[in-house]
């Protein structure tokens, strides 16, 4: 992977060109809420890359709610109530585990998310946050597909025309995933807000490409795809959803790991895609344009974050 100095300073300018549209159209900025506290994943690098990026457009104001860890007494627990609907969406880059023994949140605040998104509230399931809650069936409902057994639900990959085919329950790949790779993202949807504008085709770094994913994927909007390499099938990498009057964003990519580099996060389309979709989530309007350097089929294109580093 050849990245010049030069694609380093284009990405950054072209970042930077976003930054005044807040202030150029009088916008109040967006406000999000990270949740974080669990993951089999470095999750404390990706909410700092998720700062980073977010509040580099100069359009969100971050925030951050951690969770006590899993061996907290009840007491911690009992005093983590997030106010989730001072926000105008909230991003989940949490994981408990999988299976049917992970720790849910408590009930209240269970409860209140899903007011929060069913009222308009927007959300953002970050990479690992679809393997969360199995036995939270609105969280489900919300993602559409998560790290699930293919016994819980359909899945869904895209034919060579584009087309979405479902996989009925009980049937298809079950969930994995190959080390990670360079690999092209295709556009499925180019008439969606947060797609509007990119290339049909381009080339992202250092990625997992996970594969396999089931569940309760009626209504869903399917952006972006990858082909695994595993499976010989393009499988969903971004979809999207309404929840009542909440809108779901759910992205497969912003894998981080221990002790591994992450230039997947400084990819600049994968940048733009998700400050795109935490937008939309937000507002259900796309106003961040697509940078000059966004990467093409066969050129990666990166900008620095001091998160990974």
């Amino acid at each position: 992977m050849n990245i010049s100095r030069r694609q380093f300073t284009n990405s950054a300018l072209a970042l930077a060109a976003s930054r005044p549209l807040a202030a150029a159209h009088n916008l109040a900025l967006i406000k999000i809420l990270v949740v974080d506290g669990m993951n089999n994943h470095t999750w404390r690098i990706a909410t700092a890359a998720i700062r980073e990026i977010l509040e580099g457009s100069s359009l969100f104001i971050v925030d951050v709610s951690t969770t006590p860890p899993g061996d907290a007494p009840a007491s911690a627990w009992d005093s983590w109530r997030p106010d989730f609907f001072r926000y105008d969406t909230v991003i989940v880059n949490f994981n408990s585990g999988q299976d049917a023994n992970a720790m849910l949140w408590p009930e209240p605040v269970r409860k209140a998310f899903v007011k929060y998104i069913s009222d308009g509230g927007g959300m953002v399931s970050y990479h690992a946050a679809n393997n969360a809650f199995l036995m939270w069936p609105e969280y489900n409902a919300m993602i559409g597909m998560g790290w699930r057994p293919s016994s819980y639900g359909p899945s869904v990959h895209i034919g060579q025309r584009d087309e979405v085919i479902v996989v009925p329950q009980g049937e298809g790949f079950q969930p994995n995933h190959p080390p990670r790779f360079d690999f092209q993202i295709h556009v499925r949807d180019t008439g969606h807000p947060i797609t509007q504008g990119m290339p049909r085709v381009w080339l992202h770094p250092s990625e997992q490409l996970t594969h396999g994913q089931h569940g309760p994927i009626e209504g869903f909007t399917f952006l972006t795809y990858a082909t695994s390499p595993v499976t010989r099938q393009n499988e969903p990498m971004d979809w999207v959803h309404r929840y009542g009057k909440g809108r779901v964003y759910t992205t497969m990519l912003g894998h981080t790991w221990a002790n591994e580099p992450s230039p997947d996060l400084e990819c600049v389309g994968f940048q733009t895609l998700f400050a795109r979709g935490v937008q939309w989530a937000a507002s259900g309007q796309v106003t961040i344009p697509i940078p000059p350097d966004f990467p093409t089929a066969d050129r990666i294109s990166l900008h620095r974050l001091k998160a990974v580093e």
